[in-house]
């Protein structure tokens, strides 16, 4: 914020700033933005809502994101995510009790030539299964075990 000059139009990258720093962006963290930057809390919260790279909520230690734009929808990303709400006992956007697996889902991962695609902790992985985003999933949640 003060390389900006506490400037409003720095919302973004300070929300960035501070969600690399804390892993998510919870109301505290939201509040002192909003108040640094001399902006309502209404509209803080309306970026880091609107924009799919903020989090309000702690993550996993893993997270897998499946895509679900029209190609990958198509070719069977719905039950990808079933597969994984089945299999590890979490809602889309949620993360399991024990804080390894965060599941989420993005409109589209600009990798429709791979459809369905899944990205596994940063890596994408196209023309999955089922079978094999649950071993790969599997493989990097119990690999730190």
């Amino acid at each position: 914020m003060r390389r900006h000059g506490f400037a409003g139009q720095s919302l973004i990258e300070t929300l960035h700033t501070a969600q690399q720093a804390f892993a998510y962006l919870d109301e505290d963290a939201l509040r002192y933005v909003a108040a640094s930057l001399h902006l309502p809390l209404s509209k803080v919260l309306g970026v880091a809502t609107f924009y799919n790279h903020f989090t309000l909520k702690p993550g996993g230690k893993h997270t897998c994101v499946v895509c679900t734009g029209t190609a990958c929808y198509i070719k069977g990303s719905g039950e990808l995510l079933k597969a994984l709400e089945k299999g590890y006992g979490v809602k889309v956007g949620g993360t399991t009790k024990d804080g390894e697996l965060s599941v989420l889902q993005a409109r589209c991962i600009g990798a429709c030539g791979l459809a369905p695609a899944v990205v596994i902790d940063g890596a994408i992985h196209g023309k999955m299964t089922e079978h094999e985003m649950m071993t790969r999933v599997a493989q990097q949640v119990h690999h730190d075990a």
